[in-house]
């Protein structure tokens, strides 16, 4: 099934309409491509944020569908969440019941509460399988890499049985090394906006990444291998903008609307946004035990993430180190609304960066926002104080 193609309408155009291709495709909350992967006869892994292994579910011969809410009004989710809950957990539920997306699979993550008992509210509602990933909740215990290799010993064979086949140790170094590939594929994206943010706005190089999760990652490789070159060759004039790092995106996604306001206003060189397409910074191993070179990459060579407890990774010196390697010169610190985890993450985030002296702007956002303007204006009002420090 990984040779199938669900998105043709960039084949053929020239960069700025290759661009418009992948926003429209991000805007769609009919989801296209997940429909035309069913059509051909694929099965679906819905995976909700931060990180999952997909390299499982793709040697398995199905699509993981990375479920991040979407801008869509949650009529019939509400009656199954209280009232003070993220806007992320109702939207995707409201996904799989109004049937813009259909799965086999349902996996969640017990990063916070309501995260957790996702899995039971959809259980209910639902025929498929729906399960807890339970990745290690001390990442530097000396048994948490055997203990995840097994956890996702336990994710293969679920995937086996719903796949109708026996997946090898060559099936899954296939797609490891297609993710490798991938994974090489972001950092080169992300050099770019670092090295030459001018050439590529914090909205292109957001939906660039977020298609990922709604496609094979073959089909998505091709269309990064074809961008890569046009947008280090793209004719864009530098300006004299702030260098800002955002971060808070690592679970619900600022609406698109703020992504690009927030591009507006500054070069965002660095972000945790999807960090979980990103999770794993290295090229993973392609000889020996799959399964331990992932649970070796989540735990060893891996990002930072206020739902990850790990004492080797302090969230506050990971964000100054980001700062730093990205020459950035201010941080935009957000978080969604109800968001435990990031809402406590942003009170140590501060700290460090008054210890710091580091300018920062905080703010908040949700999914359906539908103003943005008060906070343009904010921000704006922030950066050219800076720029005129």
């Amino acid at each position: 099934m990984n040779d199938v193609r669900v998105f043709p309408e960039w084949k053929g155009k020239d960069l700025d309409g290759i661009l418009h291709a992948v926003v429209e495709l991000l805007d769609d909350t009919e989801f296209p491509t997940v429909k035309r992967w069913r059509e051909a006869g694929g099965k679906v892994v819905g995976h909700f944020q931060v990180y999952f292994p997909e390299e499982i579910a793709h040697a398995a011969g199905m699509l993981p569908f990375k479920m991040r809410g979407a801008p869509v009004e949650p009529k019939h989710a509400d009656s199954h969440f209280g009232s003070y809950l993220c806007s992320i957990l109702k939207t995707s539920l409201e996904l799989l019941i109004s049937k813009r997306v259909e799965l086999e699979l349902f996996v969640t993550h017990p990063i916070c509460d309501a995260a957790r008992n996702l899995a039971a509210v959809c259980g209910r509602n639902f025929p498929y399988p729906c399960q807890i990933l339970y990745l290690p909740q001390n990442a530097s215990s000396p048994a948490a890499r055997d203990y995840l290799a097994g956890e996702y010993g336990r994710l293969l064979r679920l995937c086996e049985s719903i796949a109708g086949r026996t997946v090898s140790d060559d099936d899954l170094r296939a797609s490891l090394a297609v993710f490798n590939r991938n994974r090489a594929l972001l950092r080169e994206l992300y050099a770019i906006k670092r090295e030459t943010p001018w050439l590529v706005a914090m909205h292109e190089a957001y939906a660039l990444v977020a298609i990922g999760g709604l496609m094979p990652r073959e089909e998505h490789n091709e269309i990064l291998e074809a961008v890569l070159p046009l947008l280090r060759k793209r004719d864009r004039k530098k300006h004299d903008r702030v260098r800002v790092v955002f971060e808070g995106g690592f679970c619900e996604q600022p609406p698109f609307e703020l992504i690009r306001a927030i591009g507006r206003s500054c070069y965002v060189v660095d972000d945790d946004l999807l960090i979980g397409l990103r999770w794993i910074l290295e090229d993973l191993p392609v000889t020996g035990d799959p399964l331990d070179a992932l649970a070796f990459g989540y735990l060893e060579r891996s990002s930072y993430s206020p739902v990850q407890h790990d004492p080797r990774k302090q969230k506050e010196d990971m964000l100054l180190k980001r700062v730093r390697e990205s020459n950035a010169s201010a941080v935009i610190l957000s978080a969604a609304k109800m968001c435990e985890p990031g809402l406590e993450e942003q009170v140590a985030y501060v700290h460090a960066l008054d210890e710091a002296k580091l300018p920062y702007f905080v703010t908040e956002f949700e999914e359906n926002m539908t103003s943005y303007d008060t906070l343009e204006i904010q921000l704006e009002t922030f950066v050219e104080n800076l720029l005129f420090v």
